[in-house]
């Protein structure tokens, strides 16, 4: 299945009729009162893949989860963003809604931050920013068996979701195209598929690479960053005529925001309705 959005505010003769960048939180970021309230672990993590480093993480565990039968996992990075009840995304509210309301499964949130070191150097942009198979194996080897100490997973790609913002979104993608084995849905806000760490790469390997099992939804905005290391709504434009041409499952959704969460945070509940549209069919 194909399918793309282009969304892009239209500006009447008087540019003042509208604001850039003018998003708020969606209805569902907000707690209801008759809904069940999964709960936050907070954790921390040394690592053996990213030798030397240490970060912390947090589990999030819907109200609806049961230890006999296993849930999905959505993996999130710079996780505590993600994560902050009070902050950009509010992802644990947003699931609490909308498992509740039954319009994506009952989902295991993983939110997990870079690595440090112990001289407090950050091991953000290697990990994030490089195309190689390193952090999904990080996921596959460390984190997952981690947290599946306490809550029981599902181990099929289907059920498994990666999500991240800026470096964090082309980790996301790296994740789920290195290993679409453990990997088949990928949420990138204001990705940055540039030359960071050669990142800008990927829109022809894309094209030139057999066709994997993932499904992709990105957001981007007209106002997001051009630097020494590219232009991101070009880097993003160039990702989603790639995913076309290769027939992949996607949707692209264009604003006029700036690279911050505020688009994507408008965008998430319906993100997520989207990229978990199915799961009645795959829970089978």
């Amino acid at each position: 299945m194909r399918f793309a959005i282009l969304s892009a505010v239209l500006w009447a003769s008087t540019p003042a009729t509208f604001a850039a960048d003018a998003y708020t939180l969606p209805p569902e970021a907000t707690l209801k009162a008759d809904v069940p309230k999964g709960t936050i672990t907070a954790h921390k993590w040394e690592s053996k893949v990213f030798d030397g480093t240490s970060r912390d993480y947090w589990v999030y565990v819907p109200a609806q989860y049961k230890a006999e039968t296993p849930a999905c996992v959505m993996i999130f990075q710079d996780g505590s963003g993600y994560q902050n009840p009070t902050g950009g995304y509010r992802t644990p509210i947003v699931f609490d809604n909308l498992i509740h309301a039954g319009e994506m499964p009952v989902t295991v949130g993983i939110f997990i931050n870079p690595g440090t070191f112990k001289d407090k150097r950050s091991n953000r942009s290697f990990e994030y920013d490089t195309p190689s198979p390193q952090y999904a194996t990080f996921l596959e080897k460390e984190i997952l068996p981690e947290v599946e100490k306490t809550v029981k997973l599902r181990h099929d790609a289907a059920s498994r979701a990666v999500c991240g913002i800026s470096s964090g979104g082309i980790c996301a993608f790296t994740a789920a195209w290195e290993r679409p084995d453990l990997f088949s849905k990928v949420l990138s806000h204001v990705g940055s598929f540039t030359n960071i760490r050669h990142g800008d790469v990927y829109p022809g390997l894309i094209r030139k690479t057999e066709r994997k099992p993932i499904r992709f939804f990105l957001q981007d905005g007209s106002n997001d960053l051009d630097n020494l290391h590219g232009h991101w709504p070009l880097a993003n434009v160039s990702m989603t005529a790639a995913l076309r041409y290769k027939d992949y499952d996607y949707k692209f959704v264009y604003g006029d925001g700036g690279h911050n969460s505020k688009h994507g945070a408008a965008l998430l509940p319906d993100s997520l309705r989207w990229l978990w549209r199915d799961w009645k069919k795959e829970a089978k």
